[in-house]
């Protein structure tokens, strides 16, 4: 379990630039970017309530989003999506509300909820929003654009970094948009 990639931007650009490595904050979120602070920076959010709390302070994605969308013929790199950490290896959609994800040294993520694939998807790659959206078994909707968190220890992250993952105690809840 690991991280593949890392990525930010100081604007509320639907991508984000890859960088060396980025430093969460504590109770705020990536160091300069757009979604870093306490209180909620996504614009949709903010027009309905400033001042609810910043859940998506850290948006994290697995890679293997990626391999599944380029069998459909679909081409996303790492930060194209939005996400700050790609990861490889942690199954980011199964994990219960309130996983704690230790990554480098000293960082650690608390997994809030999923993120809400919304137009801007599509909007980046025509039919990209239709495959990051899915159904299982008992045709209950399965979101697949990653996972958002906040930042509950400080610490610098770089591609590369390990990751750790620490359920919390049960019982567990299953992720639901944030």
């Amino acid at each position: 379990m690991q991280v593949v990639a890392i990525s930010s931007s100081s604007s509320h650009s639907f991508s984000k630039s890859g960088s060396r490595e980025i430093r969460l904050l504590e109770g705020l979120g990536v160091e300069g970017d757009a979604h870093c602070g306490t209180t909620v920076k996504h614009r949709s959010r903010v027009k309905r309530n400033p001042t609810q709390p910043n859940l998506r302070q850290v948006h994290l994605m697995h890679a293997e989003l990626f391999d599944e969308l380029s069998a459909q013929g679909l081409s996303v790199q790492p930060g194209e999506m939005g996400e700050n950490i790609t990861t490889r290896g942690v199954d980011l959609l199964a994990l219960p509300v309130d996983t704690e994800l230790s990554i480098g040294a000293t960082a650690v993520v608390r997994v809030t909820g999923l993120r809400n694939p919304c137009h801007q998807i599509e909007d980046f790659q025509a039919g990209l929003l239709a495959a990051v959206l899915d159904r299982d078994a008992e045709g209950q909707l399965v979101r697949k654009a990653g996972v958002m968190g906040v930042v509950v220890a400080s610490g610098v992250v770089r591609a590369g970094d390990g990751i750790r993952v620490r359920l919390p105690s049960g019982p567990h809840r299953a992720l639901e948009p944030v």
